[in-house]
């Protein structure tokens, strides 16, 4: 019978808080493991969020300064960042009497040489400065007065300054960065040439480097008479945008390439191209949190088996089985909500640092150069808490749920077992089986939105079915090794005993297996693009010495070398075979980041690209491309079919719509997500009429050297010698690898908390353990043992745990990096690799596991073993 009434709630309450309080505060080491893995788990997830939304928001407001608030923009949307179209349709567009204002405007990517002598990338927008000031006031001119030689203050700018030819203004970014100010002058360059310029003032754009000058003069100085990049249209009130598109569309002679996009359209693709990459990271960051949970769960099993007594007794003071459910919840959202809180702080302080220290690049390459200020978001932070706090609950569940079956009396009186934290009945292990089962049928489905949920999925489910059938794998793992423990006592016992309470065994290696088999998976992920990058290169990268002067495409459209040098270079002394290569941007969907068009010799039935089967016939009358496969994912241009929506990236009236292009093979890059289309130099020059060239492979007779070929090369530039960039394919090739180190350098630190979280936990499941079997110890001491072969015993079961643990996780982590790397990254990013399992970095990872493991255990066990567990037997007698 009850003798705890209602009335008594309250001092039971009180009893129940001081309970759990007591316990919490008696192990605040073994507590302390479950809040740091929480905590790690959610500042790292929390943290690379707000960096990568810091980034973005930073990139979305330096382009809403630049590009104003125009109602739209409108650009050639077939020909991509770097293309333009006929300042004739400006004339339609001003013209129109629902447009209130058209500012027209040239977009220049090139290099500029400031006072430093150093060489540095440079926009540049060609405005008209009157107009432009009504869209776009940060991009009006500020005429300044410049210093004399004498430091006094120089005579003041007319406003008529910003008209003035070979003038510029520059924005605080650029001032600083080519240390320059008003009054000096910067080499500007223009294909193979360095023009000078003026400073005479600033712009107030924020941002990267900037510089403003006078549209006509910016047309003249790169060539583009004639040419517009974009027009930025302010409608009057009361007029509808799809009128007036639909209206200005059919006016005669508009070329069907120029449309409209709005002025966030470019936030959104870097933000789609990106998506992937942050998604990615943030699954990764939350490594440390989901071994986290399984570390709670260890810290709460074991606890529930110390305390099985005391919750029997208080079982018999009145304590329900929900209660004792609710109570360890309580103990286990306490450890959750404490991870959480310090991980949110712990978090902003890393996204800080990183964006001070490193910027808003991550490895990734979308945000370089960008050093945003810290993004605070409460809702982002509430979210990743709310995340902590859900695994922590997670992680006490099943460990509520054994303080919930306790038989009180039995309990009591010392005849029940301890409770057990995984059923060993087959039903669970068949579970488990189908789990996994589960997990392979996730993973074979497509990517929805865009990104490898389904395979996010199948990752989970695996890990989850592998826990489920851990204890029956470890005890088919122990009764194999049984037999080899049979000519000693000492290995006896500890398999013997590892086997028997292989369920606890299971709890102790949990957190290990769990973060081990996600290490190995990384591991062998990373191995695999790395060794697939490395093979990709040796194919790319065939000649002996590439020349450039532009290093990003975009740039490109402006510095750039003419067919007659290349002539010329490829006569040097020690060349013996050069190819070119034309590099541009298409945009062929909106939504999408812009395409690579590559034109370069391929003549030879696409020998000099990685091909992932050969080449196609192509049929008469049609140009052969090769696209990646990313076009394949992005655009449907499968092999054998025709591009037909690569017809449009071209001028209009030229020869390219009569087209027909047809996909000839499909080959593997890895430098451009976004998708990359391969022609030959010769159709593509007779297509467009372009014969501007970007890239030089350069083959070299073995008598000459390098730097004397270079020599040469420069001496042909004359001035501009300076302007351009030699590399060996060994420096490219080291150069890329040192790049995807860095991307990938988070990764190796995920993958050491989350080992780190992993031992933490399994030295914590020992300490608990060893401390409850001070009686055990106390009764072998007694049949004889020495404290060195107690010791020896508790080593031999870390081992035996360890051992199996390292197994399991080995055999999970193969499985899931199998979903990486043939599921995740080709719906991710759009490419393939080639499995590759570093068996000798794998082996020494499991190694080092269970050594660490097995001292663990030894260094637990000490200290349990002596006078107290002696003692502890007389507790029976």
């Amino acid at each position: 019978m009850r003798f705890v009434h209602s009335t008594s709630a309250t001092a039971l309450f009180s009893l129940l808080k001081t309970f759990s309080w007591q316990e919490l505060r008696h192990h605040p080491w073994r507590n302390a493991a479950a809040i740091v893995a929480v905590m790690l788990g959610v500042a790292l997830a929390f943290a690379v969020h707000l960096i990568n939304a810091s980034a973005l928001d930073e990139f979305a407001q330096a382009a809403r300064s630049i590009n104003g608030q125009p109602d739209i923009e409108l650009r050639n949307l077939a020909a991509g960042p770097g293309g333009g179209f006929d300042e004739a349709v400006y004339v339609r567009v001003a013209g129109h009497p629902d447009v209130a204002v058209a500012s027209p405007v040239l977009e220049i990517s090139t290099y500029a040489i400031g006072t430093s002598g150093n060489r540095h990338a440079l926009r540049i927008l060609g405005v008209d400065a009157f107009v432009a000031a009504r869209i776009s006031p940060q991009l009006m001119p500020q005429p300044q007065a410049a210093a004399s030689v004498d430091g006094n203050a120089g005579d003041s700018f007319d406003a008529l300054a910003v008209l003035a030819p070979q003038s510029l203004f520059l924005n605080a970014s650029a001032q600083s960065l080519l240390q320059v100010r008003p009054g000096g002058s910067v080499q500007v360059q223009a294909a193979l040439s360095l023009q000078a310029l003026k400073v005479r003032g600033s712009v107030a754009a924020p941002g990267g480097a900037l510089a403003v000058m006078d549209l006509g003069a910016a047309q003249d100085l790169f060539g583009q008479l004639g040419q517009l990049s974009r027009i930025d249209v302010k409608l009057k009130p009361g007029a509808g945008r799809s009128a007036f598109l639909d209206e200005i569309r059919k006016t005669p002679g508009w070329p069907t390439d120029v449309g409209a996009q709005s002025p966030a359209d470019a936030t959104d693709r870097l933000s789609s191209l990106s998506r992937a990459y942050r998604v990615n990271m943030t699954v990764l960051a939350l490594v440390a949190l989901f071994t986290g949970a399984f570390l709670v769960f260890s810290v709460l099993s074991l606890s529930v088996a110390k305390r099985a007594q005391q919750f029997a007794l208080l079982g018999v003071l009145g304590l329900t089985g929900g209660e004792r459910l609710k109570l360890v919840l309580l103990e286990s959202a306490a450890l959750g909500l404490v991870g959480s809180l310090a991980g949110v702080g712990l978090g902003a302080a890393l996204a800080a640092a990183a964006l001070t220290l490193l910027g808003g690049d991550l490895g990734g390459g979308y945000f370089t150069g960008a050093a945003p200020a810290l993004q605070w978001r409460t809702g982002a932070a509430a979210a990743y808490a709310a995340l902590g706090l859900l695994a922590a609950l997670a992680g006490g569940w099943w460990p509520a749920q054994q303080a919930l079956k306790l038989p009180s009396a039995q309990t009591l009186k010392g005849l029940a077992a301890t409770p057990e934290t995984h059923t060993l009945g087959r039903r669970h292990f068949a579970l488990g089986l189908a789990l996994m089962i589960g997990a392979a049928v996730l993973a074979a489905l497509p990517a929805l939105f865009g990104l490898p949920i389904a395979a996010y999925l199948a990752v989970g489910v695996l890990l989850v079915g592998g826990m489920g059938a851990l204890p029956g794998l470890i005890g088919l793992a122990l009764q194999v090794a049984k037999p080899l423990s049979q000519r000693s006592a000492l290995p006896m016992l500890a398999i013997e005993r590892a086997r028997r309470v292989r369920a606890g065994a299971s709890a102790a290696v949990s957190g290990v297996v769990a973060s081990l088999s996600l290490a190995v998976a990384l591991t062998v992920m990373v191995a695999s693009f790395r060794e697939s990058v490395s093979q990709w290169l040796g194919v790319v990268l065939p000649a002996d010495l590439y020349v450039r002067t532009a290093s990003s495409t975009l740039a490109g459209e402006s510095a750039y070398f003419t067919p007659e040098f290349a002539r010329d270079v490829a006569k040097t002394p020690g060349v013996v075979q050069s190819r070119n290569q034309r590099t541009r941007l298409l945009q062929l969907a909106p939504s999408q980041a812009a395409v690579a068009l590559l034109a370069r010799d391929v003549s030879d039935a696409g020998a000099p690209l990685p091909l992932l089967a050969d080449a196609l016939a192509v049929p008469e009358g049609a140009v052969a491309v090769y696209v990646s496969e990313a076009m394949v994912d992005l655009y449907g241009a499968t092999p054998g079919s025709r591009f037909a929506k690569l017809n449009q990236a071209f001028d209009p009236g030229n020869k390219a719509q009569a087209a027909s292009f047809f996909v000839a093979g499909v080959w593997r890059d890895y430098a451009r997500q976004g998708g990359s289309i391969a022609m030959d130099s010769r159709d593509y020059v007779r297509l467009t009429g372009d014969t501007r060239i970007n890239d030089m492979a350069l083959w070299l007779d073995a008598g000459h050297d390098v730097a004397q070929v270079q020599q040469a090369i420069r001496m042909k530039a004359g001035q501009a010698g300076a302007l351009i960039e030699f590399a060996t394919a060994g420096q490219i090739r080291a150069v890329s690898l040192k790049i995807f180190d860095r991307s990938f350098a988070v990764t190796y630190w995920l993958q050491a908390v989350a080992i780190g979280i992993g031992l933490f936990g399994i030295a914590a499941s020992f300490s608990a353990q060893v401390l409850a079997r001070r009686k055990e110890f106390g009764l072998l001491a007694h049949l004889g043992f020495t404290r060195w072969q107690v010791l020896a015993v508790v080593a031999g079961e870390g081992l035996a745990w360890t051992s199996a643990g390292a197994l399991a996780g080995l055999a999970l982590g193969l499985a899931v990096a199998l979903i990486l790397v043939h599921v995740v990254n080709p719906q991710s990013f759009h490419w393939t690799m080639t499995l590759a399992v570093p068996w000798l970095r794998l082996a020494a990872l499991c190694l080092g596991v269970v050594v660490a493991g097995t001292v663990t255990a030894w260094l637990a066990g000490r200290a349990a073993v002596g006078q107290d567990a002696v003692m502890a037997v007389k507790e029976d007698w």
